[in-house]
């Protein structure tokens, strides 16, 4: 496999406080790698550095390689706009725009200057089609997003990203605000989208990471302590801290 995203040596601060020490994680093109460990251990924080969300906290300093597609992310000339595109971000809490469906799904279409309305509704459908939401909503598309269920508006929240047609999928938690039956159709999707996605999770559910995830990275303190194909890491840990992170002994 090709690596589409290589980090190398990463360290972030909170003012004088440093989060992450030093991470080295590669990422596959296509494909599921889920980011676990305890909460506070840095997952989350590594996440936003993918696409430079960290940019938003004050004092907040990022060092180390972020290789994107042989670009470096962090460069002066990078344009966050452009960036955040081709690296996108679903979060915790679904986070719709309070505009109706459709406007939510070509909202970032109409930022770039797509106004051609068959090319517009093409992407829509096409979307919600791939974020599996098309058949409960492709009625009410007019609709406000804020009016259907948790689990749906996360969906919605995914079309409106694939919509643009990123490369990378960075999603923070994205069912830990659901039901268990939401929470089932969002992993059925991303399984669906991992053949065409690079698609990156955090999660506290380890039976989640367990389920969708052909790579999984083990954080603890800040540090990443283990990265290895999921089916290895589950059954042969090589750390300590991860076998007994996976076996409930903390966390």
């Amino acid at each position: 496999m090709t690596a589409i995203l290589l980090t190398k040596n990463v360290h972030l601060s909170y003012g004088k406080k440093e989060a992450l020490h030093g991470i080295d994680l590669d990422f596959d093109e296509h494909g599921i790698t889920a980011l676990i460990g305890p909460s506070g251990c840095g997952k989350s924080t590594f996440l936003r550095c993918l696409n430079r969300m960290n940019d938003l906290i004050p004092r907040t300093t990022v060092t180390g390689t972020f290789n994107f597609k042989g670009q470096d992310i962090y460069a002066p000339t990078t344009n966050l706009v452009e960036l955040r595109k081709q690296i996108g971000m679903v979060f915790q809490q679904p986070n719709p725009f309070p505009f109706s469906v459709y406007e939510n799904v070509t909202y970032g279409l109409r930022l770039t200057g797509h106004k051609d309305r068959q090319f517009l509704d093409e992407q829509v459908e096409r979307s919600l089609k791939q974020a599996a939401v098309w058949d409960e909503v492709k009625d009410d598309l007019n609709k406000s997003a804020l009016s259907f269920s948790g689990g749906q508006q996360q969906r919605i929240c995914i079309a409106r990203l694939l919509a643009v047609q990123p490369d990378i999928i960075l999603l923070d938690e994205p069912t830990s605000a659901l039901d268990p039956i939401s929470s089932a159709q969002i992993e059925t999707t991303l399984l669906a989208l991992k053949n065409e996605y690079t698609i990156i999770i955090v999660t506290h559910n380890l039976q989640q990471a367990s389920r969708i995830a052909d790579k999984t990275a083990f954080m603890l303190n800040g540090n990443l302590v283990e990265f290895d194909l999921t089916s290895k890491m589950f059954t042969q840990p090589e750390q300590q801290d991860t076998s007994d992170y996976l076996n409930g002994k903390f966390g």
